[in-house]
């Protein structure tokens, strides 16, 4: 069945803990995350586009995708009428099916939480979904990603409850914040990211103004 195939890749991704494990972890699920994603009714790649459409009006750009994964998100935002997105991912397997979607405009392959290859203020927003989650992306990435938004720009994107408390993010927004690199706009209630499985896996969106 999908859903267990997709349960135990789940299980695959978080227990990884090195960047290199979880690369190819991903690589190894790259082929079948769609349909088996789906299968758990995972909710995030599509809900994201509703937090964006409400903080950047349609046309405006460029956007960033970050974790990108297989490239769900970006095929909505272009039917709502977003057309410059980028990407970016740890995975080349998973960039490949990004790729096959023709959505995106650019595609890199980088790590949140080191350089990124954009300059200072280059896109109107980023948006990230299921990135800031158990062994991934480490809430010091977020530096990075608020340095390559403009000024009046939009942060955008989920943590997984547990790894908010554990993982560091609300000093790293308090952080942020003091230094006037961004303000709080709006963050939703605790809800569940996958519909149908893993009842228990719940999710918050958070959106600042990058300053």
């Amino acid at each position: 069945m999908n859903v267990d195939k997709a349960n135990a890749a789940l299980d695959s991704v978080y227990s990884a803990d090195t960047p290199e494990g979880l690369a190819k972890a991903y690589a190894d699920w790259a082929a079948t995350y769609d349909s088996e994603t789906a299968s758990l009714g995972y909710l995030l790649p599509f809900l994201i586009t509703a937090w964006v459409a409400r903080h950047v009006p349609a046309g405006e750009g460029p956007l960033l995708d970050a974790g990108c994964g297989t490239g769900l998100s970006a095929p909505s935002l272009k039917a709502l009428g977003y057309g410059e997105i980028a990407g970016l991912d740890l995975s080349d397997d998973m960039l490949k099916i990004a790729g096959s979607r023709n959505a995106y405009r650019d595609l890199k392959k980088a790590m949140l939480g080191g350089p990124l290859p954009w300059p200072d203020g280059h896109f109107r927003a980023f948006f990230s979904t299921g990135v800031f989650t158990i062994s991934h992306a480490a809430a010091t990435g977020l530096r990075e990603l608020v340095r390559i938004t403009r000024k009046g720009g939009h942060a955008i994107f989920t943590v997984r409850d547990q790894v908010f408390e554990s993982g560091g993010f609300q000093a790293v927004f308090d952080e942020l914040e003091q230094a006037r690199k961004w303000r709080p706009v709006e963050q939703s209630p605790w809800f569940r990211c996958y519909a149908i499985a893993e009842p228990d896996a719940l999710v918050k969106t958070f959106v600042f103004e990058v300053m």
